[in-house]
């Protein structure tokens, strides 16, 4: 079995996260950039499958900068058997719907039995991109999965709901994605870090994959305008008179809250 883990470069949410107001994109050197937590989690599932299966090949795949080749080289280190990383300057302010099409495009390439994504990163929080690719690869998708569990040629795993929990399962190939419900993912040690040193690792372009950024028939999102949060306003005090639940009752329905 062949399982490709989708993972991302994002901004530490430990530092400071900011938009640049000229371009729009995350401001990447406001904080330092590690691969996120939940791909980080994503590949312990896959890597939690392959050790009790010796025959499963993990592959951890990434659409990010040049410049994240050592933070992808991490899922090397904690134990996948190789990573495929889509560069290309085109690339730059990628919307949902073209990283979709690119990383689709990357794990058909690659060839997947099983995709396993986050639920959502922890820089954008689009929360669709897992969706969205399963629509383009026309494959099943489960997704938000609290617990997974793969067997032969099948997934399956519990979601969980508002007020209960729902038991999905699907036939393979599948993509699932995955929360922090999730254990989570181990250290990389001294041999695996070494190791991820001479494993493959396999660099892709734009052009390699077929795809045209700038197509005129694709839907495509970009900025047309940025402005900067406004400071916070004090709040509205309610003064107790003997009359301040006729206040606050008149608060809420002014503001609609009510």
């Amino acid at each position: 079995m062949r399982i490709v883990v989708l993972v991302k470069e994002v901004p530490d949410t430990y530092g400071d996260r900011k938009l640049s107001l000229e371009t729009g994109l995350a401001d990447r050197g406001a904080s330092e950039a590690v691969l996120d937590e939940i791909g980080e989690r994503a590949i312990e599932v896959a890597l939690s499958y392959a050790d009790k299966d010796p025959g499963t090949e993990v592959v951890v795949l990434s659409m990010t900068p040049e410049s994240a080749s050592s933070t992808v080289r991490k899922g090397l280190a904690m134990g996948a058997a190789s990573a495929v990383h889509v560069v290309d300057e085109a690339l730059l302010g990628a919307d949902l719907g073209l990283t979709a099409e690119v990383l689709a495009a990357a794990v058909k390439r690659t060839g997947f039995d099983l995709v396993i994504a986050g639920n959502q990163s922890t820089d954008g929080s689009g929360g669709v991109i897992p969706a969205m690719v399963a629509e383009i690869l026309d494959v099943p998708a489960a997704t938000y999965l609290t617990s997974v569990e793969i067997g032969e040629g099948t997934v399956s795993g519990t979601r969980a709901v508002e007020g209960a929990t729902m038991s999905v399962s699907t036939a393979l190939p599948a993509l699932i994605s995955i929360t922090e419900a999730l254990p989570d993912a181990r250290f990389p040690n001294f041999k695996g870090i070494m190791a991820a040193k001479k494993k493959p690792f396999e660099t892709l372009s734009l052009d390699d994959l077929g795809i045209d950024p700038h197509d005129p028939n694709a839907s495509r999102s970009i900025v047309i305008g940025l402005s900067e949060k406004p400071p916070r306003e004090a709040g509205t005090k309610i003064v107790d008179e003997g009359d301040a639940g006729e206040k606050l009752a008149a608060f809420l329905i002014q503001n609609r809250l009510a």
